[in-house]
C-alpha cells in the first residue's frame, strides 16, 4: 500500500476524546487547549529510540506502552494528571500490520487515562518515538525535586531493578518463566498517576525513577542541596529479581545492576518523619507497596549502607545516553 504522512496520520492516529478543554486537535497548524483557572500547566518530553531504549525485536504494542507510559511517569511524579500528547513517530518504511497494532495500544491506554491525541508529526528513518505529555495541577502544589529537608524520611514504590533485569534477560536469551514479571516491567512499566496525586498535602518533594534510583535520588540530592542515606537491606527487591541471581550468582545480588539499571519508573517521595502512619494510609488505599529506604541527611553526600551498617560503593552511576 502506497500510504501517505496524512493518510498514516488519519488512520492511525486521529482518536477521538472527551476532553471538553480540547479545542482544536488537528487540521491546523497547532493544537489548542483550555487551561482551567487555578491550574499549571507541567510539559515533558521523551523520545525512545529503537535499539537504545527497547530491544530492536520488540512488538509494536510493547512499544507503544512504554512510549506513552514514561511520559506519564513524568507527570505523575509532580502530583499532576494527565491530559494530552504530541506525538513524533518516525518510522523506516510504513508497516500496516505495525501500525495497527501500535495504534490501537495507543488508542487503548489513552482512553484508560482520559488523554488527548492532540498532535505531532510523521517522518521516515530508523524507528524512533517522541512524546510530548502534558498535565494539570492545582497551581503552586506541585511536587519538586528540590524540596527535600534534613531529616526527611525517603521512600520509593513497588520494586526497584526489575526492569534491569529483565533486559539483561532479554540479551542473555534466557527464557526462564521466572523472570516474565521483569521483562514485562522492562516493556510495561506501571505508572503511579492517582497515589502522586495523593501525595500533594503530604510531601513536597517526588522523582519517576527512570534513570536508575541512584542517578535519580541524586538529582533530588543535587536540587535540593542536601546528602542522602539508603539503607540497601529496605530496598525493595522483586521474587523475580531474586530467582534471576539465586541462578547467576547463587543468590549475591548485584546492586549496581538494580539501583543503576534504570527503566523502573516508580516514584520517589520524601516524607517530613513522624506521617509514617498517612504514607501507611495511601499505600492501602491504592494497594500499592511502598519502602521507606532510608533518610535526607546534611553531610551533601550520597551513602548507601548494607546491613552490617558499612559504606557499599556501587559501579555505574544510572542510565546516561552519551
Amino acid at each position: 500500500m502506497n500510504s501517505s504522512e496524512f493518510d498514516v496520520i488519519k488512520k492511525y492516529f486521529t482518536f477521538s476524546s472527551g476532553r471538553d478543554d480540547v479545542l482544536l486537535a488537528g487540521g491546523d497548524d497547532c493544537a489548542s487547549v483550555i487551561v482551567p483557572e487555578g491550574k499549571e500547566l507541567v510539559i515533558t518530553t521523551d523520545t525512545l529510540v529503537s535499539g537504545v531504549h527497547f530491544p530492536e525485536q520488540t512488538c509494536a504494542r510493547d512499544i507503544a506502552y512504554k512510549s506513552l507510559m514514561v511520559n506519564l511517569s513524568d507527570i505523575a511524579s509532580m502530583g499532576a494528571s494527565p491530559a494530552w500528547i504530541t506525538l513524533a513517530i518516525t518510522l523506516p518504511e510504513i508497516d500496516e500490520d505495525w501500525l495497527h497494532a501500535f495504534s490501537q495500544q495507543l488508542s487503548s491506554l489513552l482512553s484508560e487515562y482520559n488523554v488527548a491525541l492532540i498532535g505531532g508529526d510523521t517522518t521516515r528513518g530508523p524507528l524512533s518515538i517522541t512524546i510530548q505529555a502534558m498535565g494539570l495541577v492545582p497551581r503552586g502544589r506541585k511536587l519538586l525535586r528540590s524540596q527535600a529537608v534534613t531529616g526527611n524520611k525517603i521512600y520509593v514504590t513497588g520494586y526497584i531493578g526489575d526492569a534491569a533485569v529483565g533486559l539483561r534477560a532479554i540479551l542473555d536469551g534466557d527464557d526462564d518463566e521466572a523472570l516474565t514479571p521483569c521483562i514485562n516491567r522492562l516493556n510495561r512499566p506501571s505508572v503511579r498517576i492517582a497515589f502522586a496525586q495523593d501525595l500533594i498535602g503530604l510531601c513536597r518533594c517526588a522523582i519517576d525513577v527512570s534513570d536508575g534510583l541512584v542517578a535519580d535520588v541524586g538529582h533530588i540530592m543535587e536540587q535540593s542541596n542536601c546528602g542522602v542515606m539508603i539503607e540497601l537491606g529496605k530496598v525493595p527487591v522483586s521474587p523475580s529479581a531474586r530467582h534471576y541471581f539465586s541462578q547467576k550468582t547463587g543468590d549475591c545480588i548485584d546492586w549496581s545492576l538494580l539501583l543503576s539499571g534504570g527503566d523502573d519508573y516508580e516514584l520517589c517521595f520524601i516524607v517530613e518523619p513522624g506521617r509514617e502512619h498517612e504514607v501507611h494510609s495511601l499505600s492501602e488505599k491504592h494497594g500499592l507497596m511502598v519502602s521507606c529506604i532510608g533518610t535526607i541527611t546534611d553531610d551533601h553526600g550520597m551513602q548507601i549502607l548494607d546491613d552490617n551498617n558499612e559504606r557499599v560503593d556501587l559501579d555505574g552511576a544510572g542510565y546516561q545516553h552519551f
